[in-house]
């Protein structure tokens, strides 16, 4: 493949990677017109999903996911507590997205960022979308009504950042909690405790997995799969497509730009066929296979 740099006197002068910085989206726009991405992949090419399940040994499940360079860890560690006046049945999940600055040069030290806490939420509604929907059942983690239940803390730290946090965050959480073990419990009346088993342990279940998949917009009329850190600041649009189990396709759009300059009703059609070819990619690095 030829380098589809510019071939101006002044810019032959440049080596591509100072070019890449200095004209980021000529940079983009040149590789495209060849269609192909600067990384190599065509526009419809995703990343390659690796996951490695128990790499935290003090967590009750973990696991590790990867997007190409994008790296994230998950660990979910469960305690008791009393359940709400409100959900006195019901359990909670509290998953937890950290950027830090190690991770990629674009995120600073300090609190969570805009953009972690945005993943943050967005993981604890993909969980929590409605009951009959649910990836865990919060009542599955009542042990006594209105006396006990498990809480889940699910905590992941991005440990390498090359864009697309939420697909490799997704796919963090849901392997470690497929991973999660909680120790049996019971609710003793006479110790007025929960007992907990120090030997025997139960899986989690986890049900109606919803994969997403994410694409980007590039000036307005070229689609890229699964972007990476260089091309996501330079996207008019980045549009997630999460299927589950039961079929069930929901769309979400980020961007000032929406769809226009291009047929929206066609590229969001494009992305959900793309986004069902990726979700067996991804459920087969899933289940290991």
């Amino acid at each position: 493949m030829d380098d589809p740099t510019p071939s101006s006197s002044s810019s032959a002068k440049l080596d591509p990677e100072i070019y890449s910085r200095l004209h980021p989206r000529a940079y983009l726009e040149r590789f495209l017109a060849s269609s192909y991405r600067p990384s190599g992949r065509t526009p419809a090419a995703s990343r390659p999903a690796q996951v490695h399940l128990g790499s935290i040994s003090t967590a009750d499940g973990s696991a590790l996911a990867r997007l190409g360079e994008t790296t994230v860890v998950c660990g979910v560690k469960a305690e008791l507590a009393e359940p709400d006046a409100g959900g006195e049945r019901r359990g909670w999940v509290v998953p937890n997205l950290d950027l830090p600055a190690v991770c990629g040069a674009r995120f600073r030290p300090g609190p969570p960022g805009e953009e972690a806490q945005v993943c943050s939420e967005r993981l604890f509604e993909l969980l929590i979308e409605c009951k009959r929907n649910e990836v865990i059942s919060l009542e599955e983690l009542c042990i006594e009504p209105a006396r006990a239940a498990w809480v889940l803390y699910i905590d992941l730290v991005c440990i390498n950042y090359d864009g697309n946090a939420y697909d490799a965050s997704v796919l963090a959480m849901l392997a470690a909690l497929r991973n999660t073990r909680l120790p049996k419990a019971r609710w003793d009346e006479d110790k007025k405790r929960v007992v907990c088993s120090r030997k025997e342990r139960v899986p989690l279940r986890v049900q109606n997995l919803p994969i997403p998949s994410t694409f980007g917009i590039f000036d307005g009329q070229h689609l890229l799969a699964d972007p990476n850190a260089f091309e996501e600041p330079l996207l008019d649009t980045l549009i997630t497509v999460t299927l589950d189990d039961r079929g069930k396709v929901g769309v979400q759009l980020a961007g000032p730009a929406g769809v226009s300059g291009i047929d929206g009703s066609k590229v969001v059609g494009q992305c959900v066929q793309a986004a069902r070819a990726r979700r067996k990619e991804l459920l087969r690095a899933l289940d290991g296979t």
